[in-house]
């Protein structure tokens, strides 16, 4: 019971703070201590089973598609350089250390103290006694909770599917319409060259330079334009680069013109 009133009052106030959170990454920390206190009140119980599996199924993987989520959908540089709640860090360390202290004491209390019924329902092993009862008495239950998440499952994906409006297109029709493209507007049809300037510079923000020696604007990925990070102070390294391939003096075909007519 010390375990309950004790982390009961932190389950309800991480759960609202998981609803009423306005950012994501905070949201996500909240679930985090709901599933972790759940787990500490399993292994308070004598469960150490569902206090393994509570951790590494749901702390564990659970948490971890929430993180690539937030990696998908982005979160702002500015949310970990500025704190938006004054001596919320600190507050967070202090709170850290005291849920800490809270979950080495109910564990401990755990392993040392013994449960009322608990050697009877552990008699063969704590999986053994989960398995028994929600294979026995609860099956039906657990059979309708494996349907009520199949269900979901497929009614999202339902939902997240739908009808193409237009054909898909093969590679022969790209084809086509790429050559179709450059008998009209004069397009190359082949892929944009990457960026850098020969092996001057092989950075991702300068344009890759043409046979004339003019810059290609299309080397260069959309967002850095956005943004006007690319670089087009380089005249000096095309100077530098037609110096370098200047040919040598007294030099025979095919670098002097009379030799090229030939």
């Amino acid at each position: 019971m010390t375990a309950f009133w004790i982390l009961a009052p932190i389950m309800v106030l991480a759960a609202l703070g998981l609803v009423l959170a306005r950012k994501a990454v905070h949201a996500a920390l909240c679930l985090a201590i709901v599933m972790i206190s759940l787990a500490v009140l399993y292994a308070a119980q004598g469960a150490p089973f569902l206090f393994a599996v509570q951790i590494i199924v749901y702390t564990g993987a659970i948490m971890m598609l929430f993180l690539f989520v937030l990696m998908l959908v982005g979160v702002e540089t500015s949310d970990s350089l500025v704190e938006t709640i004054k001596g919320q860090r600190l507050m967070a360390t202090v709170v850290g250390l005291l849920f800490g202290i809270v979950g080495v004491l109910v564990i401990g209390q755990a392993v040392t103290g013994a449960v009322t019924g608990l050697d009877e329902a552990n008699a063969n092993g704590n999986p053994y006694g989960i398995a028994k009862l929600l294979f026995g008495p609860y099956v039906l239950a657990f059979e309708l909770t494996s349907a009520l998440l199949i269900t979901a499952a497929v009614g999202a994906m339902v939902l997240a599917h739908r009808e193409r409006l237009v054909p898909r297109r093969s590679q022969a029709d790209i084809s086509r319409d790429r050559m179709r493209e450059y008998a009209e507007t004069g397009r190359h049809p082949g892929n944009p060259p990457t960026p850098g300037v020969f092996a001057r510079h092989n950075a991702v923000d300068t344009p890759a330079l043409l046979p004339d020696g003019r810059p290609m604007p299309e080397s260069v990925s959309a967002s850095l334009v956005a943004r006007g990070q690319v670089r087009d102070g380089f005249d000096d390294d095309v100077d530098d680069i037609a110096k370098a391939i200047e040919p040598p003096p007294h030099a025979g075909w095919p670098f002097d013109q009379e030799g090229d007519d030939q």
